[in-house]
C-alpha cells in the first residue's frame, strides 16, 4: 500500500507531465512560424518543456512504482531546477528594478529614455543583430499602423503603449521648422517613411525595454509562485524517496524504533548468542 506522500508526488508529477506536452508543442509550432516574434521563445520553451517532461516522468515512476533510483535522479534534478529558477527570478528583479516612463506635460502618454534602464538591458538592444529582430517584430505586429489615423487632438487625449510612444512618433521635444531640427539626437533619426519612422531612435529601444521590464516583472511573480510549488513538490519527493527506500529495506538496522515482534532484526540472534556466551563464561 502506497503512502500518502507517494500518492501526492505521483499525482503532481502526472499533471506536470501532461502540462509539458502543450509546452513542447507550442515551441515546435513557433519554430515553423516565419514571424521573428514567434521565434524568440522557441529555445527556452523547448528546454523548459523537455526538462519538465523528464523530471516529471522520473518522479512519477519513482513515486508510483517505488523505484528508488528514479526518485533519487528526480530529487537531484529538482534541486538544480529550484536553484536555477531562484537565480533567474533574482536576476530578473535586479535588471528590471530600473526604468519607467516620464510624464509629458499636456499629454496622457509617457516617454522613455534609454539611460534610465539597467546596463545589461541597454547592451541587449544596442546589439545590431538583436535589434534587427526586434525591429522586424514591431513592423510585423503593425503596432504603429494603429495610430496612423490619429488627429492632433488624439495625441493630446489618448494614451499609447511604450513601443508606440518611442517608435511611432518623434519625441515631443523635437521641433521641425524651416528645415531646422532641434530637440535631441533622436529628432534627426525620425523619418515619415513607414519602414523607418523612429525605429532607430533610442526612445524606441527604451520603449521596447519598458515592455520587457513590465513583462519580466509579471513573470517574476509567476516564477515565485512556481518556486513555492516546486519546493512543496520537492518536500513531498523527499518523503516519497524515504518511503521507497524503506519499502525496499524494511528492516534496516538504523531504524531503532522498528517493531521486532513479527520478525527480529538481523542482529538479534547475534546479540542473543553473545549474551548467552557471556553468561556461560561468568
Amino acid at each position: 500500500m502506497y503512502r500518502f506522500s507517494n500518492t501526492v508526488i505521483g499525482v503532481l508529477n502526472l499533471l506536470t507531465l501532461l502540462a509539458s506536452i502543450p509546452i513542447i508543442g507550442t515551441a515546435l509550432w513557433k519554430a515553423r512560424s516565419s514571424t521573428t516574434c514567434e521565434n524568440f521563445l522557441q529555445t527556452p520553451l523547448l528546454v523548459i518543456g523537455f526538462i519538465i517532461l523528464l523530471v516529471s516522468l522520473a518522479g512519477f515512476i519513482g513515486a508510483c512504482f517505488n523505484v528508488a533510483w528514479a526518485l533519487w535522479v528526480y530529487l537531484v534534478v529538482m534541486i538544480f531546477l529550484i536553484a536555477a529558477l531562484m537565480g533567474l527570478t533574482l536576476f530578473g528583479l535586479v535588471v528590471t528594478s530600473q526604468g519607467g516612463g516620464e510624464e509629458v506635460p499636456g499629454r496622457v502618454y509617457k516617454e522613455y529614455r534609454l539611460g534610465d534602464y539597467h546596463p545589461w538591458l541597454r547592451e541587449r538592444v544596442r546589439d545590431p543583430e538583436y535589434w534587427v529582430s526586434i525591429r522586424s517584430c514591431i513592423l510585423s505586429s503593425k503596432t504603429c499602423a494603429k495610430i496612423e489615423s490619429w488627429t492632433t487632438l488624439d495625441y493630446f487625449q489618448r494614451d499609447m503603449t511604450s513601443v508606440q510612444s518611442g517608435c511611432c512618433k518623434p519625441p515631443t521635444a523635437c521641433t521641425y521648422e524651416a528645415g531646422i531640427v532641434d530637440g535631441g539626437e533622436d529628432c534627426y533619426k525620425w523619418s515619415n517613411g513607414v519602414e523607418m519612422l523612429c525605429y532607430e531612435c533610442d526612445a524606441c529601444k527604451a520603449g521596447v525595454l519598458e515592455e520587457i521590464r513590465l513583462d519580466w516583472r509579471k513573470l517574476s511573480v509567476v516564477n515565485i509562485l512556481v518556486l513555492v510549488l516546486l519546493i512543496a513538490v520537492y518536500a513531498a519527493g523527499c518523503c516519497a524517496f524515504h518511503n521507497t527506500r524503506h519499502a525496499a529495506h524494511p528492516y534496516h538496522p538504523s531504524d531503532d524504533n522498528r517493531m521486532t515482534k513479527v520478525r527480529p532484526r538481523w542482529d538479534y540472534y547475534w546479540w542473543r548468542w553473545w549474551h548467552e556466551k557471556k553468561e556461560q563464561l561468568y
